[in-house]
């Protein structure tokens, strides 16, 4: 019996046709009072209507193993991307079916609209495909695949509940960081957003003799490569390689407001992983601070193979704190860990002037030992209030304290560049390209 309930009543449901069906049924034997030439004619019919659901009965269950269904899923997902998501269908029948798909996505999207339709021929494999885009790291649980299938008659629905409960891990945003990465390798980031930046000077980092080609630069001729040769040499020089570079996260409150879907403190960590794969790319060492009330994580600079799984590793569990930063503790944390002169990049951010004269003192302290370069970030919901026209007082007395919001953050630039220390102010979706494009600046312009 509780098999039957199992395998039966517990996965049956009654399609449209079955209650289209018995409501024409119940109106016939209701016209038959009145209109006594109908005769056994509803009898008949609902006669008919019974043998149909047995045989639909028949044909859905008759199958025991009816459908298989899987789903494909990456073996982590990407943060604030669209991660593909397949479900791989295939039906056991001898007759084409009608599905309708549930798949049990984690809570964490609040979607409850996930339904996909299909058919599929006698026997047929099909697989849908559909994103998603999750915007908070840490653990998704996938539940299970819920098939309801229908016959062509429709009258019956069974539901298959297939495929495997699993836990995917979602990490800062890879996807971004392999597209940087591919572009930086070929020297492409210009397609994406990166400006070249007119070198000054060259580098003294020697790196071969080569033979010259128009446009060398004639001071760089190698006399005596070109008298064993026969022909012009130049000497090539690139980057220096080898330099530090520290991304240091701050992940007090000021770090929680959202944008899009994420939080500040999660377009920090993407923008952080992908520099420090273009400066590893680059040849330089990258390492990883975090900060709040008291010091994170810490990983030193370095450039072998697996320093960029160790610094998404550390990324992928940072959360927000509720306190504000401790600037002294990360003051004393960066001369005690950067022994050498480093490119320092602090994301952080400042709402007022007065928030950023509290921790000026120690900014400029950094400053003195490290090229220190402050990433902080527009207000755009302060921004797209000064770009509405106005039609009334109250409107105008929002639109000015919207725009001395705005031009505040503009005299926190000028009031670091006072000091000797550089920043960017940017808003949220053009972190990643704004922070490697000052980085490759900096690196031309041999600022470290």
């Amino acid at each position: 019996m509780k098999n039957f309930f199992n395998n039966y009543y517990k996965n049956l449901f009654l399609g449209r046709m079955f209650f289209a069906g018995i409501g024409i049924s119940s109106f016939l034997f209701l016209f038959s009072f009145f209109l006594t030439w109908m005769g056994d004619l509803p009898f008949i019919f609902f006669g008919l209507l019974v043998i149909l659901i047995f045989i639909d009965f028949v044909l859905i269950y008759g199958q025991k193993k009816g459908f298989f269904a899987s789903r494909s899923l990456p073996e982590r997902l990407s943060n604030g991307d669209d991660n593909e998501i397949k479900l791989y269908l295939e039906s056991f029948y001898s007759f084409p079916t009608r599905v309708g798909l549930i798949d049990e996505i984690p809570f964490q999207f609040q979607k409850r609209n996930l339904w996909f339709k299909s058919e599929l021929k006698a026997r047929e494999q099909k697989t849908i495909h559909y994103s998603l885009r999750p915007t908070k790291r840490g653990e998704y649980a996938f539940g299970q695949i819920r098939l309801y299938v229908r016959s062509p008659l429709g009258l019956i629905i069974r539901r298959f509940n297939l495929g495997t409960p699993v836990t995917v891990p979602v990490y800062p945003s890879f996807l971004q960081l392999r597209r940087y990465e591919l572009m930086a390798i070929s020297n492409r980031l210009t397609e994406i957003g990166i400006k070249k930046v007119r070198r000054l000077g060259h580098s003294m980092e020697f790196d071969q003799v080569k033979s010259y080609v128009q446009g060398d630069d004639y001071r760089t001729v190698n006399w005596k490569a070109t008298a064993r040769k026969g022909e012009l040499m130049v000497n090539s020089f690139t980057d220096e390689k080898a330099q530090h570079v520290y991304c240091i996260i701050d992940k007090s409150r000021a770090m929680k407001l959202p944008f899009e879907g994420l939080t500040l403190l999660d377009y920090a960590i993407n923008a952080s992983l992908i520099l420090s794969s273009v400066a590893l790319v680059k040849e330089d060492k990258a390492g990883l601070m975090t900060i709040a009330e008291k010091v994170g994580s810490i990983v030193q600079a370095d450039r072998r193979p697996t320093q960029l799984g160790k610094i998404m590793d550390v990324l992928y569990k940072e959360k927000t704190r509720y306190l504000e930063t401790n600037m002294e503790a990360l003051y004393l944390s960066v001369r005690s860990v950067l022994k050498q002169r480093s490119l320092v990049v602090f994301f952080t951010n400042f709402e007022s002037m007065s928030a950023l004269n509290r921790q000026l003192p120690f900014l400029k302290r950094m400053a003195k030992f490290h090229l220190l370069l402050i990433v902080f970030f527009e207000n755009t919901g302060l921004k797209s209030l000064t770009d509405q026209p106005t039609t009334d007082v109250e409107g105008i007395y929002v639109k000015t304290i919207a725009e001395k919001f705005v031009y505040e953050k503009k005299l926190m630039v000028k009031e670091l560049a006072k000091h000797g220390i550089l920043s960017i102010l940017t808003p949220p979706e053009k972190l990643t390209i704004n922070v490697v494009n000052k980085y490759l600046a900096i690196k031309a312009q041999q600022k470290i």
